[in-house]
């Protein structure tokens, strides 16, 4: 078919009927009711910060009068917006549906009774007049709003009320009049008070208020002059996205710092507001506030619903997900030393299922074992207080050589990376910076280690990881990671190192793939290998995982290998831009999987003729990942770990339970076939490698 034919999802709708993926799974009463709610937090948290990023980019286009090539569509930007504001508001109100009409009745019916009125029970007056008083009226700081007086900054992902009242000395007709009208704007105290308030039990049914109701019974304390009319919720969305990408030099920390500073002050991408708030009352905020009717979303009574997330249970753990518990390794258990076991043969790790613990055990032991020389690892994002951070700190202290490659440009990491590299650089770690131009997102590591007491043989040893170094997210991350001693993949690592510290610039790699450098030019060519081998009469079979498909000219490649007979599964979370079920994209399908554990692993696989070419990464199709910033794609040469890979692969995409075919339309159809047997693929592989595990660890 002719390539102009080939049309292409719009990015960011992709991604919204992801998002709304998401929120289908709170619509899911085969799931306990505070995993739902969990997913309506997530659902939240996931579109603040798409309005703080793309929705932000779009306005500055905008503003700009042009493009950038981030938008890559045949709309300009207004279309774009208008058609993100329709589904957003489509989606809103779908949310709020399944709040009011399926989480608060469940809640009810588990003895648990959530607020909906700003006015309690009788028997609950005394004790929110209390609390309101000694917890959350020396907080409060309300501000007056004249239209043409200078205003208090409104902070992003802050919540607030807006009063409208009228001073008792006034007389307000049954109409009312608008000149008579006060307006105060009051920040909720997030800092000082909890988002909800377990109120005394009653009859043995539960009670929590939200904060924001609170204060509203307790308005006319706050303003004892004053009727109050009517009282509303409004929270904004800042542009979140400040440009890192060539930042240098030696003072990259102090520049980077000084740009995350700016993002709390960025332009406005969002203002939300109660539905129920009337046309005069709203357009009064717009004018005092300099609000344009398209930052105008529609929202509920309540905002930053992500706060969800941490509504107090009162039932305990029935109500919630019970997490398989991450399992032991018998090989790993056995031999005791890290090292010993990598020898032996290469490792694979399957987070969250199997435990994380066995990475800090790698590096502890690289701590303290005398024979390590240097440890060399990357850092994107690691949790707080980290326990990886802390065992490289015990191997600087140890004497051993450690050299971080730290990345700054992390988005809404930077200040978290720029601390633990501080923490680093004080305790004599060698810190490389950001590459201006690049990210590096590359999950690597490598030890260096002598294999003998005169220092005259080396066995090095490697970490490969389709995620990050941190332990926090690798509870609820799925993950595949590789450990190593294959003396080739590590000569390639080496040289993935010595173009970060930059000792090398034009690195050729015989095993890894690697962005900017050789992936791309390797990915069309086993593309390429399987179309070859449906023209001679062979079969082609591409599987890919990841989580965005978003680069253009890969997916033409995708689209020129189905026309020509390769089969196609894909398995993508995110944004997906290649349509299915259309004449340039026969034999394509497209799976998204969505369930307790974030699908994170990327992995690729190219049938060849039988021999099966694997490969792990941390790289998605997308134009950044594949251009813009240092990414690894490492094959798996085992055949045990290969097909161990490839069974998990065929779970997944037997799974008729969490799984959807993503149609033509961008509809998230779930499978629902004939099979009496129900396969919850996450369930499922926990299941496989347990039996695995189990029978390993009687054969030793």
């Amino acid at each position: 078919m002719n390539k102009d034919l080939y049309r292409y999802f719009e990015r960011d709708i992709s991604w919204l009927s992801f998002n709304y993926r998401v929120l289908l799974e709170a619509e899911d009463d085969h799931l306990p009711l505070y995993e739902r709610i969990k997913f309506l937090s997530i659902y939240s948290s996931n579109l603040e910060e798409f309005y703080e990023i793309r929705v932000a980019e779009h306005r500055g286009i905008i503003m700009k009068k042009k493009f950038t090539e981030d938008t890559e569509n045949d709309n300009d930007a207004e279309e774009t917006l208008a058609k993100i504001t329709c589904e957003v508001n489509r989606q809103q109100q779908e949310y709020y549906r399944i709040f009011s009409d399926k989480i608060l009745p469940e809640l009810n019916k588990q003895g648990i009774y959530l607020y909906q009125d700003s006015k309690p029970f009788p028997f609950h007056e005394e004790f929110v007049r209390n609390f309101f008083n000694e917890e959350v009226f020396p907080f409060l700081s309300p501000v007056m709003i004249q239209k043409d007086d200078i205003h208090t900054f409104i902070r992003d992902r802050r919540l607030y009320l807006i009063v409208r009242m009228v001073r008792k000395s006034k007389h307000i007709g049954e109409a009312g009049y608008a000149s008579e009208y006060s307006y105060a704007l009051m920040k909720i105290p997030f800092s000082k008070v909890p988002r909800f308030i377990e109120l005394p039990e009653q009859d043995g049914m539960n009670y929590i208020m939200f904060i924001d109701d609170i204060i509203r019974v307790n308005l006319p304390v706050i303003f004892p002059g004053y009727i109050i009319d009517s009282c509303y919720g409004i929270k904004i969305s800042r542009d979140a996205d400040i440009y890192l990408e060539n930042e240098k030099g030696e003072n990259i920390v102090e520049n980077i710092r000084k740009k995350v500073k700016k993002r709390k002050i960025g332009d406005l991408s969002r203002f939300m507001y109660d539905r129920q708030m009337p046309a005069g009352f709203l357009s009064f905020i717009c004018e005092a506030f300099g609000i344009k009717r398209e930052d105008l979303v529609v929202g509920g009574r309540y905002h930053n619903l992500q706060d969800l997330a941490k509504l107090p249970n009162p039932k305990g753990k029935a109500l919630e997900q019970k997490l398989p518990s991450p399992m032991r390794v018998p090989f790993l258990e056995e031999m005791g030393s890290m090292f010993k076991t990598i020898k032996k043969k290469d490792v694979l790790l399957h987070f969250p299922y199997e435990s994380f613990d066995y990475l800090i055990r790698f590096l502890m032991e690289a701590a303290f074992d005398p024979k390590v020389i240097e440890i060399k690892i990357t850092q994107y994002r690691v949790a707080e207080n980290s326990a990886v951070i802390n065992t490289l700190l015990s191997a600087a202290q140890n004497g051993k050589k450690v050299t971080v490659f730290v990345e700054l440009k992390a988005r809404f990491d930077e200040e978290n990376n720029m601390s633990t590299a501080e923490r680093m650089k004080q305790a004599g770690i060698q810190i490389i910076y950001s590459i201006p131009g690049l990210k590096v997102h590359a999950k690597v590591a490598i030890i260096l280690r002598q294999d003998s007491e005169d220092g005259s043989k080396r066995r090095n040893f490697a970490y490969l990881s389709t995620g990050n170094f941190n332990e926090k997210t690798a509870k609820i991350y799925s993950d595949m990671a590789l450990l190593t001693s294959n003396t080739e993949i590590i000569t390639d690592i080496s040289k993935v190192f010595a173009l970060l510290e930059g000792k090398l610039f034009a690195p050729v790699f015989r095993h890894l793939l690697v962005a900017p450098f050789n992936m791309v030019p390797e990915l069309k060519r086993m593309i390429q290998q399987e179309i070859n081998h449906v023209q001679e009469g062979k079969r082609g079979r591409i599987v890919l995982k990841m989580n965005g498909l978003h680069d253009r000219n890969m997916i033409d490649e995708l689209y020129r290998a189905g026309e020509n007979g390769v089969e196609i599964d894909l398995i993508v979370r995110g944004i997906c831009c290649l349509i299915p079920n259309q004449p340039f994209s026969k034999n394509i399908r497209i799976t998204r999987i969505v369930d307790m554990f974030l699908e994170h692993a990327r992995i690729w696989y190219f049938y060849n003729n039988g021999e099966e070419n694997l490969f792990l990464t941390s790289a998605d199709w997308m134009r950044r990942n594949l251009s813009r910033r240092i990414e690894t794609a490492f094959p798996v040469l085992v055949t045990e770990i290969k097909r161990e890979i490839i069974d998990i692969f065929e779970i997944q995409l037997k799974d008729n339970v969490k799984a959807c075919y993503i149609d033509e339309n961008l509809n998230n159809v779930f499978k629902r076939d004939t099979n009496p047997l129900k396969t919850r693929s996450q369930l499922t592989i926990y299941e496989y490698l347990r039996n695995k595990n189990e029978i390993a660890g009687r054969a030793q």
